[in-house]
């Protein structure tokens, strides 16, 4: 059978192909001392296997202006570098080497989250992916990459070390199938498709997850004002579940979600539950929307999305709706 491997993960290449197939103007963002493999494996095992151009940005701190004749040689020496970590990767990914466009990138200075989301703007990149940078406790994110989810307009692919485990990545997708927005809905679809591409070329099952809860469920218990009987209490949450249900349904039929698929229909609020599933079923891969709220302008995720992202244990795929607009400015 030939195959190509993905970061570590073997994938059929017959159904290589489908995976992020939108896909063709990638950004890889790496710092210049950068010695992480992973996200670099994923950016060239993507644009390979979509034909993509890659573009490598690397960031480095700004040069004193008392040592400007050190600049060109400092850049050279992680030019250098970084072309090596290329070779590396690419000689680390099974399967025909394709010959890829890649062009690399230096650039120095501060706010660094503003130059990379300049770059994907200027460029047209339709993907971002970078090592992930992660907190202390190995949760969440640090503020780089959460500037990037909340500003960025492209999608951004946060990678983390996934262990060869023999065709059995795990992919998951969060939705929310009561959104009453249509962009969001459409983002859900969206996601569900890239969700069930990946999946496709990993272990083949698509976990989808999805959460609700019968809101004010304590004041019914307990509140003197409010407190109703036990029995109609369970009357309300099973009316609630079966709602819910209905609702996911139908997303999923619309998304053409008919087999190979693990709904994890979870009770309780998604900030709490999504990362302790990803945790306890051993998510490699989490896709996620984030969405805007209220139309303004850059006001992106809210604290439910937030406080899912900063207690995720696994890789992160984060998409945005069409109609986002980054508060971000190309000069």
């Amino acid at each position: 059978m030939n195959v190509l491997s993905f970061t570590g993960v073997v994938l059929r290449a017959g159904k290589v192909a489908n995976i992020m197939n939108n896909f063709h103007n990638i950004l890889f963002v790496t710092l210049g001392t950068d010695h992480k493999a992973e996200g670099l494996k994923q950016a060239i095992s993507v644009a390979r296997n979509n034909n993509a151009k890659l573009k490598i940005l690397i960031l480095v701190p700004e040069m004193p202006d008392a040592m400007p004749d050190y600049r060109k040689q400092l850049d050279d020496l992680i030019l250098t570098h970084t072309r090596n970590l290329v070779e590396t990767a690419s000689a680390a990914l099974h399967g025909p080497h394709t010959p890829l466009n890649i062009t690399y990138d230096i650039e120095g200075g501060s706010t660094a989250a503003i130059r990379i989301i300049q770059h994907a703007i200027k460029g047209k990149h339709d993907l971002i992916i970078k090592d992930a940078d992660v907190r202390d406790g190995n949760a969440g994110f640090k503020a780089l990459d959460m500037a990037l989810l909340r500003k960025c307009p492209c999608p951004v692919w946060l990678c983390r070390p996934i262990p060869d485990s023999r065709e059995n990545m795990s992919v998951a997708v969060a939705i929310d199938p009561e959104s009453p927005n249509a962009s969001a809905h459409a983002l859900s679809i969206r996601m569900l498709k890239l969700g069930r591409a990946m999946a496709d070329t990993c272990n083949g099952t698509l976990n989808i997850i999805s959460c609700w809860d019968l809101p004010y469920e304590a004041a019914l218990r307990d509140s003197a004002f409010l407190s109703r009987p036990e029995n109609e209490i369970e009357h309300h949450i099973r009316a609630r579940a079966a709602e819910h249900r209905e609702a996911l349904q139908g997303l999923l039929d619309e998304a053409g979600q008919t087999d190979r698929q693990v709904v994890h229909h979870l009770r309780g609020i998604p900030e709490d539950a999504i990362p302790s599933l990803i945790r306890n079923h051993g998510i490699d891969v989490l896709i996620m929307g984030t969405v805007a709220r209220g139309g303004i302008v850059g006001f992106i995720m809210g604290n439910t999305a937030e406080n899912i992202v900063q207690n995720l244990t696994c890789s992160l795929l984060a998409l945005k709706p069409d109609n986002f607009v980054s508060p971000v400015k190309i000069g």
